[in-house]
């Protein structure tokens, strides 16, 4: 049976989700869950791009233990040696090397011939097969590049040493009839003494990615690139998790598995939504809120009856589970560290002190602290520790019918704590009107979600801000996690306000 490669970029292409930025640490974490989840190639990022990209893609590399680690490089030789650098470490080093190929592209951006690319595209997977055995290009703008065209860019790097051929459909402009043949034209033609392997690149833009993806697969891809939840640029890349569990559940048609270890699913895409600040929607396939939920009558009698009658997923094969163990306030350290173990988290002693003591916080203020909480409690001191700005204090006053009052205090990095005082026609717009004067800014909320982490009237509660400029030019997400609403929304405007300031925009 064939086995599909799984190859993760959302720490590349999905971090240039508008108003998504991950520091190193959230990359590092990101990437070990990834690596758990069993993905076999994790695009850490694009090194020549920033001092912080080339850190994080160098981290990366070194912490992974079996995955491969991928540094993306433009057709520049100065790229190529930033990524050898960055990637010199890692257990299985590969180079991603991309060159536009489409008419417009070449024209209107590249302003190169096609003779022109096409010595570019010898010249520079020569060089990068230098430095690495593995070595992928991609054809920019695939789907929408001459046939005939495409076809002598990828013969060429082949001829050059590239071992992985990656086919993007860049704009999401194609569709599973069309984007499969493409597949199908190359693997007949191409001509190469050594096993090529194939790989689909798809992004969402009319909603087509995961079945273009799938569609690719059929049509002889052994690989297939996305992000997890589908972030990514514009609509986002093909969701990974949506092609796994397709893979799994029709594997009668397909006649094929991977390595992903499915029940690892739920808990890597929340990692990467917290992070990320992007909420998953609650009708998302696979792993979204409504997911399992079953509203009609007919559907929940016949459920009752026969659960695959409705449901061709359990919730338990993508790790949702119906029960767990929770601790409680009387929990001791023992039982805390084991379960934050079993959850596939290990921390230096210093850091399992001080999540223990927040646990012990929560735990005063919640009868049961599960799975779920743990996970947000862990995401929260990844988001905490890194900010440069941190609620210190919250106060409110409450008049019924009429203006609402807040007074928040917030610590920077050197230390001082800011206060300002504001009010507003209710208790957030207080809360956030305070800020903005902290921060000296004038942001556009346009953006604002709440969610529960848990169910119960003490979950915890997650919440989700997007910041424009006032400008229209640059967004930042923000998330909070706290037993209080009004602290989470806080925390979260905090957030979003000090990524905004971090990149100069206010």
């Amino acid at each position: 049976m064939r086995k599909i490669q799984f190859f993760d970029t959302t720490l590349r292409d999905g971090e240039q989700t508008p108003g998504v930025n991950f520091n190193t640490r959230e990359k590092v974490q990101i990437a070990l869950q990834l690596e758990q989840w069993g993905v076999d190639a994790i695009e850490a990022g694009f090194p020549i791009a920033s001092p912080g990209d080339f850190e994080a893609v160098q981290e990366i590399a070194r912490v992974l233990k079996k995955t491969t680690t991928v540094g993306l490089a433009r057709c520049q030789k100065g790229d190529i040696d930033r990524t050898y650098e960055a990637l010199k470490d890692a257990v299985d080093p590969q180079i991603h090397v991309f060159l536009a190929t489409s008419d417009i592209h070449m024209r209107d951006k590249l302003k190169m011939s096609r003779e022109e690319v096409l010595a570019s595209i010898k010249e520079h997977v020569q060089y990068a097969r230098k430095f690495f055995k593995k070595v992928q290009f991609s054809p920019e703008d695939a789907s929408r590049t001459q046939r005939d065209f495409l076809l002598e860019a990828v013969q060429t790097a082949i001829d050059a040493g590239a071992t992985i051929i990656n086919v993007p459909d860049t704009v999401g402009y194609s569709n599973p009839t069309e984007y499969g043949a493409i597949f199908a034209y190359l693997i007949q033609n191409i001509k190469s003494e050594s096993e090529i392997t194939f790989s689909s690149h798809c992004h969402d833009d009319l909603g087509m990615a995961t079945a273009n993806a799938l569609a690719a697969i059929e049509n002889g891809a052994n690989r297939v690139e996305g992000a997890v939840n589908g972030i990514g640029e514009r609509a986002g890349n093909t969701a990974l998790e949506e092609v796994a569990v397709a893979l799994h559940i029709r594997n009668d048609f397909y006649q094929a598995t991977s390595n992903i270890v499915l029940n690892e699913t739920k808990r890597t895409s929340d990692l990467v939504s917290r992070l990320s600040g992007i909420n998953v929607p609650r009708n998302k396939a696979v792993i979204g809120g409504n997911a399992y939920a079953h509203e009609s009558g007919i559907h929940q009698d016949g459920v009752l009856k026969n659960p695959e009658t409705y449901e061709i997923i359990t919730p338990q094969l993508v790790g949702v589970q119906t029960n767990s163990l929770p601790l409680g306030k009387l929990s001791g350290r023992h039982a805390f560290a084991t379960k934050m173990d079993s959850l596939g988290y290990q921390f230096e002693k210093e850091r399992l002190d001080q999540l223990f003591k927040s646990f012990k916080q929560l735990a005063d203020k919640k009868k049961q602290v599960n799975d779920a909480d743990l996970m947000a409690l862990v995401i929260d001191d990844i988001h905490q520790e890194n900010e440069e700005h941190k609620l210190a204090a919250l106060q409110l006053q409450f008049v019924s019918n009429g203006m609402q009052g807040a007074i928040v205090s917030i610590d920077n990095q050197d230390k001082e704590t800011l206060t300002a005082s504001e009010t507003g026609a209710g208790s957030i717009q207080a809360i956030y009107n305070a800020i903005d004067q902290i921060f000296e800014q004038k942001p556009i909320l346009t953006s604002y979600e709440i969610s529960a982490i848990t169910s119960g009237e003490d979950a915890q509660a997650e919440v989700y801000v997007t910041l424009e400029d006032d400008k229209g030019q640059r967004k930042t997400n923000g998330v909070g996690i706290d037993f209080d609403v009004l602290q989470a929304s806080a925390k979260a405007y905090i957030q979003a306000s000090s990524q905004m300031r971090a990149q100069g925009v206010i």
